[in-house]
């Protein structure tokens, strides 16, 4: 894997099932952003996926995928997998993995495990993987814990996906993480909201903001 992503800062989340024109990939690669995640919850396809990865071809910044089943994963890009480990079923934790493995051989060289701990019950996110959503902080430290030294995990996602979330939650999390990167996810859609998450978070993920606000206040999101 031809990155560091553990210098990453801020990434983009493209979603393959949104419109995605050539001008907006292209604002979205020349502004500033450490990498671009492709990454959906609903109507993803290995379709949609090649053909955002064919615009995504030539571009000099990091680009990775998340798939979120077995039959979206493409080979020859990193992969940034997600376990959601507060969730009540457990095809979300480990089941979709086992049968990505049954599905041929894995390089596992690809592969980067994320701990998801997702917090936003309204999110799609949260009702397809029926996440127990209503943890407190010293829940949600306790998974990322068990995340991080039980399961080995070198990512731990706190997901609010479409809301902003609790920096205090946020905040608790990193001083528990020892060596895992933290990465936040959930209503950045200002320089403010974006201050204030980099300074809990190590990285910040963006996307919501980009369909729903517009280039502008997805630039933002970008601090200098």
């Amino acid at each position: 894997m031809q990155m560091n992503w553990k210098k990453w800062k801020h990434v983009t989340k493209i979603d393959p099932d949104r419109e995605n024109p050539p001008e907006l990939i292209k604002e979205v690669v020349e502004s500033g952003t450490d990498a671009i995640m492709i990454s959906g919850t609903q109507g993803i396809t290995r379709e949609k996926i090649l053909s955002l990865l064919n615009e995504l071809e030539d571009v000099e910044i990091d680009v990775v995928l998340e798939p979120s089943h077995p039959d979206a994963v493409v080979e020859g890009i990193p992969l940034f997998i997600p376990s959601v480990l507060n969730s009540s079923d457990p095809l979300w934790i480990l089941g979709h993995h086992v049968s990505w493995v049954m599905k041929g051989k894995v390089n596992w060289k690809e592969v980067v495990p994320e701990a998801y701990i997702v917090l936003n019950p309204d999110s799609a996110v949260g009702r397809v993987t029926k996440a127990r959503t209503e943890l407190k902080k010293d829940e949600v430290c306790a998974y990322a814990e068990v995340a991080e030294n039980y399961f080995k995990f070198p990512v731990v996602y706190i997901e609010y996906s479409g809301r902003f979330g609790d920096p205090e939650v946020v905040r608790a999390v990193r001083e528990r993480l020892k060596n895992a990167t933290l990465f936040y996810g959930g209503g950045i859609d200002s320089a403010e909201k974006s201050r204030i998450m980099s300074e809990c978070a190590d990285v910040i993920v963006v996307g919501n903001v980009l369909y729903e606000k517009g280039l502008k206040a997805y630039r933002e999101t970008i601090l200098k």
